[in-house]
This record gives C-alpha cells, structure tokens and sequence, in this order.
C-alpha cells in the first residue's frame, strides 16, 4: 500500500486518528514528534526551549528523510509543511490528508496536552494566526481532507479508510467529465491517457487531476512539465487540459472531477477570480489570477505570473521601462515592474485600457506610436503577438537599440519574433521560457509544497 501521511496543526488528531487508521490497516504508526523525542533523547518542548525552533527544525527534517517509502501511516508535526525538503520526502508515493478542526476544538484539545507558546498572543487567538500563516502550505500537503471537529478518532479513520478505497468522485461523474473531455478539442492520446485514468481498467481513484484552463490551451507546455514532475517526485496526479469558451463550465468540471488545481490562462485570468472562494492579496492587487488551489471545498486563487517575471528582472531594478499591452499578464508584469522600482509606461493599441491598467498599478501610459520618445531601458512584451502560430513582432526592427534588455513573454516558440530581432540588434534578452520556468516552479509549490530547482524544469522544458 502506499504510505498514508497525515497533516495538520496540532490538536486536529493526526495521532489518534493515525494509531487507529494504522491498526486497520494492519501497519505501523510512526509519528514524527515522537521519533524526535526517540533520537533526541528529550521532549519536543525541551529542545524548543533548550535548542530554539530552527534546531527542531533540522532534527524534524532528518527524522521525516528517515522514514520507510510504504506500508506505513505517518502522523507529522503541525509545521512540518513549512519546509519543502519535508514536503518532497513526505510527498513522494504517499496519499496525503489533511486533518482540520474548528478553533474552540482545537484550543480544547490542547489544553490537555499544553506546550510552550509559540508567540505572545493568546491561545485562540495563536491558533487562528499560525494556521492563517500555514494555509497555503497545508491546501498543498491535502490530496483528501477530514474535519475532525465532530468525530471521534475511530469515525475519522473510518472516514479516511472510505476515501482511500473510494475516492471524493463517484464512477458517473467522471464519465460525464470524460464526455466533456472528449467533446472539446483534445487530442486523441490525451484523450485516450485521461480516459484510462478516470475509468479505464484498473482506474486508480486516489489519482488527483489538474490543468491547464484556457481558450485556447493547447500551445501550453504545462502538462507536458507537470506530468513529468509527477514522475519526478513521486506523485499519483494528472495534469490534462481544460478547453472551453466558458470558464464557469471549466471550473464546474474541475469541481465534478475534484481537481486539485488549475493554472489559468487567457483570456480567464481576471474572469476567473470572480469564481472563487478566497484571493491572495497579490493576485487581488494585479486584479488576476493565474493560479487556482482546490483544498477542503474552497478554491483558492494567486498570481504566480509576476513572481515569474520578476525574478529574471531583478538585476534591472529602477530601470526605465515600457510594458506593451494591458492585459491580466500585463497587470502581473506592471505589479512585478513596480515592485522593483521601475519608472513603467504601459502602452497598448486601446490607449484607454493602457490607461485603466495605468491607474491601478501606478505608472504612466500612452498610445502605441509613443513607444519612440520614451527611449526605454527595458521593454517588456505582454501581448500575444508572436505566439505559434502568428510570426508578427510587437514592434519593428528599427525600434530595437542594443542598450535596451527586451523581454518576451510569449513562449511558444521559444525564440519569438521579438526575441530574434532584438538579439539581431545586439539587445540583451530575456525569454518566455525562462518567465515560464519561474512562474511554474511557484505554481508547482503552492500545488504541493516542493521547491523544484530551476535546471529541473530546464531539462524537461528542453
């Protein structure tokens, strides 16, 4: 069988429920804190306060590397999520649950049990921030959750065991997903891959389903760089695309399919946001999301898009810069540009959306012919010219001069319009491909929790 990983902030039962649960199933319980305390010697409290947390930290990461690869269920410590080392470890052929339970039962439950307080605030109220501060990292450790507010520990493992057997999605839904598939435009071996995963013999129903959201999709290279990180890291997921004009209908089937995540693209990134439960506060001020998390009947949305077009930009902080377009990847590189104290000027061929874009993010706009006076530092393209299968470049040869940094964010092709003339004009360049890699690897860790190393991604993407 494979491992059963049980996540949570303490007090939500991940050792009562585990010890049950491991029982049932006939294997050992192995509890993290406990091998802590085994190999250490002491008490979790005592090496907190004798060593200090980043000490527990270490011991916490070298006992979780330890543990056997199967046939086991492994109850962890409520800030083990915290660490992606952990989390590649704890990931890595295991099904993952994520144990909750509301704020007065937790606060109950730990008043039997009591340990040092982990900042000056009162108890509830310590509860409520640090699992605020852990949410995104628990939505990632979570392939199923249970809340144990109201359970006992044999109802909870019980709970568990029918999640384990059955899945979260009953035989007619999926069927009804893959007539859904099948109608849009996928092609005929994804296709053929999705169907044997949804209902095909031998079907595996704790396999967890993302994608790609967009119309159109297909160019994306995300199912080909996620279903290889999949392999990589060990991780029972599908990543497949979701086609369709309507992005109500594409996170309906999502929901049908309980997906665990989706990445958006055009033109859903601003439609999208509407449609969801809870939004991070950076996707809020981009006003877009690239990025949907399912965990616990919520969807969750984030803009990974400007991390992506930051980090390869860092170098040119207060630069000079133009952004061409104004739309939601626009939105996620003006955030970026500015974050980096950029003097930004947004031009677009509608100059009252360069405008809009202008006065929420801060910078100056204008038309499209006024990209000459500006005699820019960097240029940053944020429009889909230049993507397959359209060969024109935003702007002309004799635009380009070889002190300026031209960045493309289109990525399909790797070498764009834009990009080959720029380097034929001697200009330093920064490719889609490499925004791409960024903007994904922060996906794939609020997907779930691993920090993939940037020459991993380059070697698949290659």
């Amino acid at each position: 069988m494979r491992r059963v990983v049980l996540f949570g902030y303490r007090g939500t039962g991940k050792t009562g429920i585990g010890t049950v649960l491991a029982r049932r199933l006939g294997v050992s319980f192995l509890d993290t804190d406990s091998l802590i305390e085994q190999q250490s010697g002491r008490t979790i409290p005592g090496i907190f306060r004798e060593d200090g947390e980043e000490r527990f930290r270490e011991r916490e990461r070298d006992a979780i590397a330890g543990l056997p690869l199967r046939d086991c269920v492994i109850g962890t410590g409520g800030g083990a999520v915290m660490d992606p080392v952990n989390m590649e470890h704890l990931r890595a052929g295991s099904v993952c649950v994520l144990l909750t339970a509301d704020i007065a039962t937790i606060e109950r439950r730990l008043a039997r049990a009591p340990r040092p307080p982990l900042t000056s605030l009162s108890s509830a109220d310590e509860i409520r921030e640090m699992i605020a501060h852990r949410r995104s990292q628990y939505a990632a450790a979570e392939d199923f959750c249970v809340d144990t507010s109201r359970t006992s520990t044999g109802e909870a493992a019980d709970r568990i065991l029918s999640l384990l057997k059955k899945g979260t999605v009953p035989a007619p839904k999926r069927e009804a997903a893959y007539r859904w598939f099948a109608a849009g435009p996928l092609p005929a071996p994804e296709l053929e891959d999705l169907a044997s995963r949804l209902f095909g013999p031998g079907c595996d129903v704790q396999t967890r389903f993302l994608g790609v959201a967009g119309y159109p999709c297909g160019h994306s290279r995300s199912p080909l760089l996620f279903n290889r990180l999949f392999d990589r890291y060990h991780l029972n997921c599908h990543y497949t695309r979701f086609e369709d004009p309507s992005i109500e209908t594409i996170l309906r089937v999502a929901r049908d399919i309980d997906a665990k995540g989706l990445s958006v693209t055009i033109p859903f990134k601003r439609d999208v946001m509407a449609h969801l439960d809870e939004i991070d506060d950076a996707a809020r001020q981009v006003g877009a999301a690239n990025t949907v998390v399912f965990a616990c009947g919520s969807a969750r949305g984030y803009n990974t898009d400007w991390l992506g077009i930051r980090k390869p930009l860092a170098g040119h902080a207060g630069a000079r810069a133009v952004l061409l377009g104004a739309g939601g990847v626009a939105a996620a590189a003006a955030y970026a540009l500015v974050d980096l104290d950029m003097e930004v000027t947004i031009l677009n061929r509608t100059p009252a959306k360069a405008q809009a874009l202008a006065e929420q993010s801060g910078c100056r706009w204008g038309g499209w012919d006024e990209f000459g006076r500006i005699d820019p530092d960097l240029v940053v393209n944020a429009t889909s010219l230049g993507m397959q299968p359209d060969r024109r470049s935003p702007l002309r040869d004799d635009q380009l001069k070889k002190e300026m940094t031209v960045c493309d964010l289109v990525y399909t092709p790797p070498v764009t319009p834009l990009i080959a003339a720029a380097r034929k004009a001697g200009c330093e360049t920064v490719t889609g491909t490499e925004i791409f890699i960024q903007q994904a690897r922060e996906q794939f860790r609020l997907f779930f929790g691993i920090d993939v190393p940037d020459t991993v991604i380059q070697e698949i993407l290659a």
